[in-house]
């Protein structure tokens, strides 16, 4: 690969809450109530948030699916199962099934009719009366995409999208698949809910570090001064992951990379990066200057996005399949599982200055990193010495794993004859702080506080969609090209840095 594109070195609130004050009680109600996600990423996290006195006012989960033959009692054994099997090797059981004991209760959605939902309320409003909480209540719709609009529609229809108290709704993604869809989404769930209501979750923002940035950029008068073009040369953010489709072949042939990952994640990470400086650290003032950010990136051509499929190679020392080989993939399928971006952006700081993005399934190991060039010393004085030619001060902030951030700098070594070596000034969390919040243990928290902060909003998505849409038009899509797994992806990526 090019020497650019290479191989990686390592709120507004709803409803007068209070952010930071005392939670008020609430009914969170889970959509796929026994699904996957919930299984494994919200129920953990509520759990958490009860043990470790977060929700001390009281916070009962109602989870909801089609299952007829669930009742409050499977329920409570499917959810506590699900924790127990988060928690560290020894910890006690005994908390985990009393929490599900008092707080977790199950109501069958049947086939989503309008009795269903009506059966639904008045399933809430008994639990509000028997635990004497205000109407306090949060949707979570943990659901395929296809379900996301009857949801909704028949909340609105139940009297379900207002309450005396608050009431918040909260989409994963993908927030549609295109321009057009998201659009669509965007008039339906505004029909129902306002915006101050909608909390569309992406849950690399939830993470530690991807909130650092904020704190890095603009806490640190450093880094934001030398944060332009006049002294950065590149950008690179990379989200690599050694896994491959997995069991997720239905969903992932009907979106590839550039829908699961690059639309959501690497353009979260990129207007955080690229964004100016907010007035005030509260949703609305973050929001738009990420969206301002956006707006800014010049239109992709196809020539500078480079798609590829993973093949049969080695990850991790063991032979992986080829993505066509994967359980429920087409022979002849051409979605991509991977993606390489290389964009600009038409504002006063970053003009001139190349963002490239890089995202795949399959790749030699786990990584997301940030990774920020620093442009050359315009004299190179050393020339006469015995050094090599002068490298460039590099700044890598890794998200995940060993999360962190390194400073690359040149320090003479030792002894003659005069040379140099390339060292980091490095930071780690693990080795500093105790724990690091899981991240939907942050955004379940800020949902319940009302905290928008870390939440995308409407402008976001349809402006991202309307960014990538060219390549998602079958008429101007780039070719899809293949690379052993285990790799850094397609050599054609390479490419892209020299245009």
């Amino acid at each position: 690969m090019s020497r650019r594109l290479d191989a990686p070195q390592s709120g507004r609130l709803d409803d007068g809450a209070e952010a930071d004050g005392p939670l008020e009680p609430s009914v969170f109600v889970i959509f796929g109530g026994t699904g996957d996600l919930a299984r494994r990423k919200v129920l953990p996290a509520l759990y958490t948030l009860h043990a470790t006195h977060c929700t001390p006012s009281g916070c009962v989960v109602l989870g909801v699916s089609r299952d007829a033959e669930m009742d409050d009692a499977a329920y409570r054994a499917l959810a506590a199962d699900a924790v127990a099997a988060t928690l560290p090797a020894g910890a006690a059981r005994a908390p985990v099934t009393e929490w599900a004991e008092r707080y977790l209760y199950f109501c069958t959605s049947g086939a989503g009719t309008d009795a269903d939902f009506a059966a639904l309320r008045a399933r809430i409003e008994e639990l509000e009366r028997s635990f004497g909480y205000p109407p306090n209540r949060v949707f979570y719709l943990s659901l395929p995409p296809s379900a996301f609009t009857p949801t909704v529609e028949a909340l609105g229809r139940a009297g379900l999208n207002r309450s005396e108290g608050f009431t918040r709704l909260v989409i994963e993604k993908p927030f549609g698949r295109d321009l057009e869809s998201a659009r669509a989404l965007n008039q339906l769930v505004h029909h129902c809910f306002d915006e101050s209501q909608i909390y569309r979750i992406d849950h690399y923002l939830g993470k530690e570090t991807v909130q650092n940035l904020l704190v890095f950029r603009f806490a640190n008068a450093m880094f934001e001064t030398l944060w332009n073009r006049d002294h950065i040369e590149s950008v690179q953010i990379t989200v690599a992951e050694e896994i491959g489709v997995e069991q997720r072949a239905g969903y992932y042939e009907q979106a590839g990379a550039l829908r699961d990952m690059v639309q959501s994640h690497l353009t979260q990470l990129l207007s955080l990066v690229a964004m100016e400086v907010p007035s005030a650290l509260d949703a609305d003032s973050i929001r738009s200057e990420k969206v301002k950010a956006l707006r800014s990136i010049a239109s992709i051509e196809t020539d500078e996005a480079v798609f590829g499929q993973y093949v049969a190679g080695m990850v991790g020392g063991k032979d992986a399949a080829g993505y066509r080989e994967e359980p429920g993939v087409a022979p002849n399928s051409r979605t991509e599982t991977f993606v390489a971006l290389r964009l600009e952006l038409d504002n006063w700081r970053w003009q001139g200055v190349p963002f490239f993005l890089r995202t795949g399934k399959r790749m030699l190991r786990r990584l997301t990193e940030i990774e920020i060039k620093f442009r050359r010393a315009p004299v190179w004085m050393f020339r006469t010495t015995h050094t090599e030619e002068l490298r460039r001060n590099t700044l890598l902030l890794t998200l995940q794993p060993d999360e962190g951030f390194s400073l690359f700098f040149d320090v003479k070594a030792p002894g003659e004859p005069f040379r140099m070596r390339r060292l980091p000034l490095h930071f780690n969390y693990a080795s500093t702080f105790a724990a690091i919040p899981e991240a939907y243990q942050t955004l379940i928290l800020d949902i319940l506080r009302g905290d928008q902060t870390l939440f995308v909003h409407a402008d976001e998505v349809e402006t991202s969609w309307a960014l990538y849409a060219p390549l998602l038009d079958d008429r101007t899509r780039p070719p899809v090209h293949p690379y052993p797994a285990g790799t850094w992806g397609p050599l054609e990526a390479g490419l892209i840095s020299s245009r």
